[in-house]
């Protein structure tokens, strides 16, 4: 270059971009400040060095003046340049402080700017040292310190300046990314203090980076959820026009809603999300543009490998040449690397917010969905939404500019083709038209078979279902009934993925072998049409480079249209759901006065039928209204409506004041006691122990390890039915709420419990009296209390009055009274003074699981009262813990596969790579003929041997993928049905103590992890791997000396993963970790949505939620950073062995074929992008094996017994005679406890019923629990008609023995699934045990009958109803031991009654044993047994024990039956 161009361009290049640009990136700095930064030493640098790099110019400008005048006349410009270049490092200097004013840390623009410079510099030094030293020694020595300072400069910028220390102490434990320089953040290089940590020691939570501001849930779901409710209400009006329109156009306005709520859901995430996204997708652009892009065709690979080629045929070229080329694909090679990974980093920053605000939505949608709507969306659904769809999501952000990118690269690279082989590129379109449409039909299959989601869906809900009702299945023996269901599901989805995966496999084989077939038809049409056409080293290899490049547009597209299909299945499945019908706020309206129904008519759902009718009432303020009625007559619905939680059809409900409600089935939160009760409130403690007393819990907590400090398994697992119920009335009476709805809370409770309860609280003298009470109540004994009675029947108010009123009417009420209440009327004229010196210390039913921690460990006082163990992440990679130490979870995993299967994978890897290698190395042989009158010789043998080599390679393709994809079905069956086996075998403390969501997110995520991602991430891995080791086979066959660099690559790659992996895998564990809390927190609040909305208490709950999730994207965020920092590091170290087989090829061109070198050159061009895919394969399967590891996990939990013994000689009819012989017999909750049981001799003969008694943790459940064996004994036997149970099968013995527990559980299903899961029985014995039940008539008039559905829970029929639906249970076993646990608490006195004369009559020839709350009902047993601290203390008739005056005639003369 000439001296006038290096001292004009070259030097004002990089002035014009600083002037041009500067007032822009000023005015930035204005509108966006973020506050004054102190003067550190890296500022106060850059601007010595600013004023240094400015006085140089001034001096060379004097200098010009005063010594080289001549110059100036000749040429002026040499005058002006050293001006322009001083002043515009002034302004450079100018903009540094500018940025320090405005809280700038590091400058992209100025980086730009020395960057330039010094490029721009480097001309003039390259000529100054080819010309050596010059005369005018002070401007040679001016220029060379310039340059330096310039060098300095760029050197300074690629720091970035220190935060304040007020930003420091706001925002600890910040992420170093917002303090991190532009090249640390396109490089990665702020990760590395992590990868650091976690190599020296495993990382822990704490280790983590708390998240930046845009990515937590609050800032993200605020901004979306208005956009959101837009979208959704202009949805829900276009609906609402169509609902004048016919039916069945209205069902058809119904299916379009659910179509279109999908693509409503993307666009506002479009909207909220789409701005940032775009970011990466011109990065994405970018690096499109580089390879293929006309405009850009001189920064084209496939460019300078035709100039290297040409370079290696002209023998008279010069080397510096062949250099010049290597060095720029290297450096293409680099800035495909920063760009590509920018554009995945910008990709799964989306991914996590998408999740993060879809979670939100979920979330928030879950506490206002309305109960028709609830009944079709179960928690297992739920779960599933958050868990695998918003997965699918996150992989649908990653790879949709895939779909639309790769087929304009295709074309582009198709367009080259045809000016390098003119029209027989036409064939090469062909086989690209050919290729396309079969995947499409591919894809639409593959989106078909998506109702795999729906088995998933079906057997999650099911699990879920399986988990909350574990303690019945154990009690019925029905665990391999359930798990035959959930095996049905199971089987129904790996059926369906098997299919699916066949397709992916012909889909996968097809783009994999694209470029071979574009190749095969384009050179076989090539030298086909004309001799004269010859394949040289030029057109084969830079034709191969150009289908290098299709290969990675067309492996994405079938991935990136498998991943949109998934995720238009998941928007709809996540769309139906958020536009599912809400709670509506005007079902009751807020009045300052009171609280009045008016002609109100209510039912479940719009089209259903109304549950009441006609209902007119006005609740005075302060008044106590009683609400009786027959099981299933409305009386839940009745409080429903004034919480409006029921679809009101006409009239209108008003409530004065704030609300406290207290359901028919008390939920109970997994957290403490005390937590419990206080529900989000200040606690005051005088207060506090005043409920306490008031709600009879005082006596609990001296049996509870910590007092109230305790924690209280998920639903209150270690409570009884009467704890959980008064934990629930506490929470309520601790509200100061104006109106209290309580839901037949005395129950589950003792008469004389429930009697002290009512006038500590509820009644005229309670800490309620001057609250307006609604009391729904099977117990006649409060009634004569009451203001106000209430009496429904089948949703309508029959009657209303005082006790008295409805008395002197002598109507239903009455008469009923007269008949039923005769007894229990005499409790509310028994008066405290009569209860002699006994004084009333809680429920009579109450399991007390004394101390939580094991005593074998020093008691340590935090653990103490801790029940759930936190899903803990575990240390180190993944190893065995079931196998040797030495063996990982990669050989547990390939081991369920089987040896013959990963020997025939690895064979068929290694003949694909073989024959894509031979065919690569016919190429190059082919290239290399020497052409003959113009043309080459054995065109056509040429031709089919390299066809055959690459239709063996096609059809070795298609073997592999589907083999991994047929062993990986197997492995996952495996681990699928042991962890269901590991989970069914446990015992109930596991359960206990494992909340659900750790479980449903081993059945729902994990398994999904093991079913799609493990195996796509190793056919990834395998498949780039051993094209890796092809290019390094042919690199080396090129240039050996090539080995050099190689090797110690191969070194430093290995050393740079591993040290990876250590932060990698951890990471992956803490968020698997840190994911169970938000399904558990999820379903928590599903199960309590009612009393959360009652209690108002949503905004706590949806902080809870938003915790819960920013902690697992906490863990989240550099789990994917982590990727993009060894993907950058490695690709770079892949960009060296370019730049060595270039590099080499040119030292060698005298002794090496332009064949050759077009092989080996056109192969390590795609190194990069075959280490950036097993990077993140090789990372997929590392991170997604620790799934494996977690399914795993449960193998080495404790187990119950065998649920039955082979060999056993246990007659087909035992027991015959139901007599139970207790010896010495013992029990305790865990190992080194106290014995719950101490001692137990008692003999119960055959036909005897046994009622027994009790106070609070007398042992009486225990009792119960050691007949089933749910606990073994500590010591002593229990023999059943003299066989001793412990050496018989579980279910030997739980399917031979019945039990009513106290909480009814059903399941969704079908009435007789529920009754008979086994089918066991005939239609006409499971009509007969519904007659005898009483419940003929309600399944009679249900349409479907037998069939009808249960909801899950059974919530679609009332808690009565359900009860009724297990004593039918009972009736359809009629084994010879019955075991009741009060299992009528929850029914109308006139319904029990004849439930006690069922039982008597259809049990009279059988042992019953019942523990009591309501003492009246077992009045008329043989015996009575009276437990206290685990001792049998008093046994007798229950005219005997009166007569002798001890324990149980105090507790008769307490409850009013004396």
């Amino acid at each position: 270059f000439c001296n006038c161009f290096q001292n004009t361009v070259l030097v004002w290049a990089p002035c014009i971009y600083l002037w041009v640009l500067s007032p822009f990136y000023c005015l930035r700095l204005y509108c966006h400040g973020r506050g004054r930064l102190p003067l550190s030493s890296l500022c106060s640098a850059k601007l010595l060095l600013g004023f240094f790099l400015a006085s140089f110019g001034f001096v060379e400008f004097f200098y010009i003046l005063l010594e080289r005048r001549q110059e100036i006349q000749q040429h002026l410009v040499f005058l002006l340049s050293p001006i322009i270049r001083s002043l515009t490092v002034v302004l450079a200097v100018c903009v540094i402080h500018w940025e320090r004013m405005r809280g700038c840390r590091s400058s992209v623009f100025l980086f730009f700017f020395w960057l330039l410079g010094v490029v721009c510099s480097l001309i003039p030094l390259h000529a100054k040292v080819q010309l050596g030293l010059s005369p005018d020694i002070v401007r040679y020595l001016a220029f060379f310190s310039y340059f330096a300072l310039q060098l300095a400069q760029l050197f300074l910028s690629c720091f970035a300046d220190r935060a304040p220390s007020v930003y420091l102490f706001f925002f600890q434990n910040a992420c170093p990314v917002q303090d991190a320089s532009f090249l640390s953040k396109i490089l990665f290089w702020w990760f590395s203090g992590l990868v650091f940590k976690g190599y020296r020691s495993p990382l822990q939570a704490e280790d983590l980076w708390s998240l930046r501001e845009e990515d937590t849930s609050e800032k993200i779901i605020s901004d979306l959820e208005e956009e959101w409710t837009a979208e959704r209400t202009k949805l829900h009006t276009s609906i609402a026009l169509g609902s004048r329109l016919p039916e069945q156009a209205q069902f058809l306005r119904k299916i379009q809603k659910e179509q279109s709520s999908g693509f409503c859901l993307l666009r506002t995430l479009a909207r909220s999300f789409g701005p940032y996204f775009l970011n990466g997708t011109l990065c994405l652009m970018q690096i499109s543009s580089y390879f293929i892009v006309p405009s850009f065709k001189p920064l084209s690979f496939s460019f300078y490998l035709s100039l290297l080629l040409g370079f290696m045929k002209d023998e008279d070229a010069p080397m510096w040449k062949g250099f010049f080329y290597a060095s720029l694909m290297f450096l293409l090679s680099c800035l495909q690397s920063v760009f590509n990974h920018q554009y995945t980093y910008t990709c799964f920053t989306v991914g996590m917010r998408v999740k993060t605000a879809v979670m939100g939505l979920v979330y928030r949608k879950s506490l206002v969905v309305n109960s028709a709507a609830r009944r079709t969306c179960t928690v297992g659904e739920i779960v599933n939404l958050v868990s695998a769809d918003t997965q699918k999501l996150m992989d649908f952000v990653v790879y949709f500019n895939a779909v639309w990118l790769a087929p304009i690269e295709v074309t582009l690279c198709l367009f080259f083709l045809w000016q390098h082989l003119g029209p027989s590129a036409l064939a090469g379109i062909a086989t690209v038209i050919f290729i396309f449409p079969l995947n499409g039909f591919i894809a639409r299959q593959r989106s078909k078979l998506q109702v795999q989601m729906k088995y998933m869906d079906g057997r999650v809900k099911l699990m879920n279902e399986i988990l909350n009702g574990i303690k019945i299945l154990k009690f019925y023996a029905w665990e391999k009934a359930f798990l035959e269901q959930v095996l049905g599901y199971r089987e129904k989805e790996l059926k369906t993925l098997k299919k699916s995966q066949i397709l992916y496999s012909v889909s996968l084989a097809s783009f994999n072998s694209s470029s071979f077939l574009i190749a095969f038809a384009m050179f076989g049409v090539y030298v086909l049409i004309d001799d004269k056409n010859v394949l040289d080293a030029q057109k084969i290899f830079v034709s191969m480079a150009l289908i290098n490049i299709l290969k990675t547009p067309l492996s994405q597209l079938p991935f990136a249209m498998s991943t949109t299909m998934q995720a238009l299945v998941s928007l709809k499945r996540l769309g139906k759901f958020l536009c599912q019908d809400e709670l509506k706020p005007d079902n009751v309206t807020r009045e300052s006065f009171k609280s009045v129904f008016e002609n109100g008519t209510f039912s479940w759902s719009k089209d259903g039928p109304p549950c009441l009718k006609r209902i007119s009432v006005r609740v005075p303020c302060g008044s106590l209204v009683a609400v009786v009625g027959h099981v299933g007559s409305g009386k839940s619905s009745l409080l429903s409506a004034m919480l409006g939680e029921t679809e009101k059809r006409s009239g209108a409900v008003s409530v004065k004041g704030s609300i406290a409600y207290v359901p028919q089935q008390a939920w109970i939160q997994n957290a403490s006691l005390q937590d419990n009760i206080l529900f989000g409130q200040e606690k005051k403690e005088s207060w506090y122990q005043r409920v306490l007393e008031a709600c009879a819990l005082l006596p609990d907590l001296d049996n509870l390890p910590a007092g109230d400090a305790t924690e209280i398994g998920e639903k209150g697992l270690n409570l009884s039915g009467g704890q959980k119920q008064r934990v629930s009335l506490a929470r309520a009476v601790y509200r100061k709420a104006d109106v209290y709805l309580l839901d037949d809370p005395l129950s589950a409770v003792d008469a004389h419990v429930g009697q002290h309860i009512f006038n500590k609280v509820i009644g005229p003298k309670g800490i309620l009296r001057d609250k307006t009470r609604v009391l729904v109540t099977h117990g006649m004994s409060f009634l004569p209390q009451a203001d106000l009675i209430l009496v429904l029947v089948d949703g309508e108010i029959s009657e209303r009055g005082s006790y008295q009123e409805l008395l002197n009417r002598n109507g239903d009420f009455a008469d009923f009274i007269h008949t039923f209440a005769s007894s229990e009327r005499k409790e509310c004229l028994s008066e405290a003074s009569q209860r002699g010196n006994i004084t009333v210390v809680g429920d009579t039913n109450s399991i007390t699981i004394e101390a939580l921690a094991d005593s074998d460990d020093d008691h340590i006082p935090e653990d103490l009262g801790k029940l759930t163990k936190v899903d803990k992440a575990r240390i180190g990679r993944v190893r065995s813990f079931i196998l040797k130490l030495d063996d990982t979870m990669y050989i547990e995993y390939f081991r369920t596969i089987g040896l013959p299967l990963i020997v025939s994978i690895v064979f068929l890897y290694a003949f694909q790579q073989a024959a894509s290698l031979s065919y690569n190395y016919w190429l190059s042989l082919w290239a290399d003929q020497p052409v003959i009158n113009g043309t080459q010789l054995n065109v056509d043998l040429k031709l089919g041997v390299y066809g055959a080599l690459g239709f063996a390679q096609g059809i070795a393709i298609f073997g592999t993928t589907l083999a991994i994809s047929l062993g990986c079905i197997i492995a996952s069956r495996h681990l699928h049905l042991d962890l269901l086996n590991n989970v069914l075998h446990s015992p109930m403390s596991f359960f206990e103590s494992t909340p659900s969501g750790n479980l449903l997110n081993r059945f729902a995520k994990e398994i999904d992890a093991i079913d799609n991602m493990i195996p796509d991430g190793l056919k990834m891995m395998l498949g780039y791997f051993f094209k890796l080791m092809e290019v390094c086979i042919i690199v080396l066959m090129a240039t050996p000396f090539a080995a050099v660099i190689i090797l110690p690559m191969a070194f430093l790659y290995g050393f740079i993963q591993s040290f990876y992996v250590a932060t990698s895998c951890q990471l992956r564990r803490l968020e698997s970790v840190s994911r169970s809390p938000i399904y558990t927190h999820l379903n928590e609040t599903v199960q309590g949505a009612s009393v959360i909305r009652a209690f108002n208490e949503q905004s706590r709950f949806i902080m809870g939620a938003n915790h819960k999730v920013d902690h697992n994207q906490t863990a989240y965020f550099p789990r994917f950073v982590a990727t993009r920092w060894l993907g950058v590091n490695l690709e770079f170290l892949g960009n060296g062995i370019v730049l060595a087989a270039s590099i080499l090829s040119v030292m060698a061109k005298g002794t090496l074929s332009p064949g050759m070198v077009g092989l080996a050159v056109s192969h390590s061009l795609q190194v990069t992008g075959f280490l950036s895919w097993i990077v993140r394969s090789w990372t997929d399967v590392e991170n997604n094996i620790v799934s494996v590891e977690r399914v795993k996990e449960y193998a080495d939990t404790p187990k119950e017994a065998a649920w039955s013994i082979e060999g056993s000689s246990l007659p087909p009819s035992w027991p015959q005679k139901g007599a139970i012989e207790f010896q010495d017999y013992g029990l305790q909750y865990r190992k080194g406890l106290e014995l719950a049981l101490k001692g137990i001799s008692v003999h119960i003969k055959e036909r005897e019923k046994i009622g027994i008694v009790g106070r609070t943790g007398a042992g009486k459940s225990s009792l119960a629990l050691g007949i089933f064996r749910i606990l073994e004994a500590a010591k002593g036997q229990i023999y059943i008609d003299g066989i001793n149970i412990a050496e018989i099968g579980l279910h030997d013995l739980r399917s031979r023995i019945t039990i009513i527990p106290q909480d009814p559980v059903l399941f969704s299903g079908s009435l007789r699934m529920n009754l008979d899961p086994f089918d066991a029985y005939s239609d006409e014995e499971v009509w007969n045990a519904l007659e005898l039940a009483h419940l003929k008539n309600f399944v009679s008039e249900l349409p479907d009958k037998l069939n009808h559905e249960c909801s899950e829970g059974g919530e679609n029929i009332s808690l009565g109803q359900r009860q009724l639906v297990c004593l039918a249970r009972a009736l359809l076993r009629k084994t010879k031991i019955l075991v009741l646990d009060e299992a009528t608490a929850a029914l109308d006195l006139e319904t029990d009654t004849l439930i006690q004369s069922t039982i008597r009559s259809q049990f009279e020839d059988c042992a019953v044993l019942t523990i009591a709350h309501r003492l009246n009902t077992i009045m008329d047993y043989t015996k009575v047994i009276v437990m206290d601290k685990g001792h049998i203390v008093e046994m007798d008739s229950p005219s005997n024990l009166i007569a002798k005056r001890g324990q149980f005639y105090y507790m008769c003369r307490e409850a009013g039956l004396l």
